[in-house]
């Protein structure tokens, strides 16, 4: 499958900023599973270039001179392979167990706990988790707005709803109290419904020797569809566009993703 995407980050502040600091991951690597056919970042000033700790490749958007918006604009086109039991990865830097390390995100409280242990059998660990996955799909339904961005797992699990990042930190939480390496993806996802988020989030866990795809919120470990951007220990780590400021005053953000088929793409294009 071949997929467009646009992808679109516009902040803007009351007051101008005096300097500012953005941490982008925005760029895509080709792996097993997905080719990067063409990339490009549009961005308000030159940006450098660098690898994180987590091997993502990250630029870093310094701005020391006064403004009052900052345009982002991340565009390209993909291949994602049909075969979704394809590695993601031909080789890794970190070994899973760093991805046993929990964070104030993820911290299992005692229902979390529970609820994974009411599911999980070793002996069939990938089967046990995908029988977890559906289970907290039921528990949590997909309710933009019902949680902020920055609520811990706990905090979403108790009520109960959330989105694809409250879906990832509660299963990556019911993971790590088990003893199972698990990971925050970012990154997109095509979806035939125009209502979809495009923007997404879904894990990863260490299971027989490979890092195994859950993408809690669809309920699929089919990823023939999904465009990774990064990956981290939560969302903190692997969110697309994270960073910092001095002055600025109240700050408004709009973000809008779009990734749509390359083909209908180009009839749309050349229909104009």
């Amino acid at each position: 499958m071949k997929l467009t995407i646009n992808h679109l980050t516009h902040y803007h502040y009351d007051e101008e900023v005096k300097f500012s600091t953005q941490y982008l991951r925005l760029t895509p690597q080709t792996s097993g599973r997905q080719y990067i056919k063409e990339w490009n970042l549009l961005l308000p000033a030159s940006a450098v270039a660098t690898t994180d700790a987590y091997g993502n490749l990250m630029h870093v958007l310094t701005l020391d001179h006064p403004h009052q918006e900052i345009i982002i604009h991340a565009q390209g086109v993909v291949e994602i392979a049909d075969n979704a039991e394809e590695e993601e990865e031909t080789s890794e830097s970190l070994s899973p167990l760093v991805f046993l390390r929990t964070t104030p995100l993820t911290d299992p409280d005692t229902p979390i706990r529970e609820f994974a242990r009411r599911y999980y059998r070793e002996e069939d660990a990938p089967g046990s988790l995908e029988e977890l996955m559906a289970e907290l799909r039921l528990k949590m339904p997909y309710t933009p707005g019902a949680t902020q961005v920055h609520d811990t797992a706990a905090v979403a699990f108790a009520k109960g709803k959330g989105v694809c990042q409250d879906h990832t930190h509660v299963f990556l939480a019911c993971c790590r109290s088990l003893r199972i390496p698990a990971r925050y993806v970012s990154g997109y996802v095509y979806s035939k419904d125009t209502e979809h988020v495009a923007m997404h989030a879904w894990a990863e866990a260490w299971l027989d020797g490979r890092w195994q795809n859950f993408d809690i919120t669809n309920n699929t470990r089919d990823l023939n569809q999904h465009l990774r951007l990064a990956i981290g220990m939560d969302y903190l780590d692997a969110c697309p566009v994270r960073g910092s400021r001095f002055g600025g005053g109240c700050e408004e953000m709009f973000s809008a993703a779009e990734v749509s088929l390359f083909e209908r793409q180009q009839q749309i294009q050349q229909q104009q």
